[in-house]
């Protein structure tokens, strides 16, 4: 647990490699009890999901929350679509966004902030190939160039 109250339950590590960020928002997430005690074990995957507006509202689409193991009834859908919780003004915001300018939402981490299950998601753009091959190329000389300084030490 951080200093600030923040336990990260979940990462979205290829959104980066993915997407250029632009933007991120920190939004509320309706859940149900067994979902809440599911995040909090850790049971959270954040792979190939995504975020739409929908009727004014905000859904996160295909987060997968395993089921809580101790529940024997009344579990959750793992991949059910889920409500996030945004002021008017931010999701008027991103909805022109989107719309207008070809932006994707992707969620970056899901996790708890002073009690409370919160989700990030960034406004993105896509990479195209050779951008990713550029972040690749970055990566693997800052690998290096980290090699050679501990081996100076």
């Amino acid at each position: 647990m951080s200093p600030e109250g923040i336990k990260i339950v979940a990462e979205n590590r290829k959104a980066r490699y993915d997407y250029h960020i632009e933007d991120k928002f920190e939004a509320g997430m309706v859940l149900k009890g067994t979902e809440v005690k599911s995040l909090r074990i850790g049971r959270c995957n954040l792979k190939d999901s995504y975020a739409r507006i929908i009727n004014d509202e905000i859904w996160a689409i295909n987060i997968h929350i395993g089921p809580y193991p101790f529940a024997y009834y009344n579990n959750h859908e793992p991949r059910r679509q889920r409500k996030l919780l945004l002021h008017k003004s931010e999701i008027k915001k991103l909805y022109g966004k989107v719309n207008e300018m070809g932006y994707n939402l992707i969620p970056l981490r899901v996790y708890f902030k002073n009690g409370k299950a919160k989700i990030q998601i960034a406004l993105a753009r896509g990479k195209k190939k050779y951008d990713k091959r550029h972040s690749i190329r970055r990566r693997d000389e800052q690998r290096d160039l980290d090699r050679t300084m501990r081996r100076y030490k």
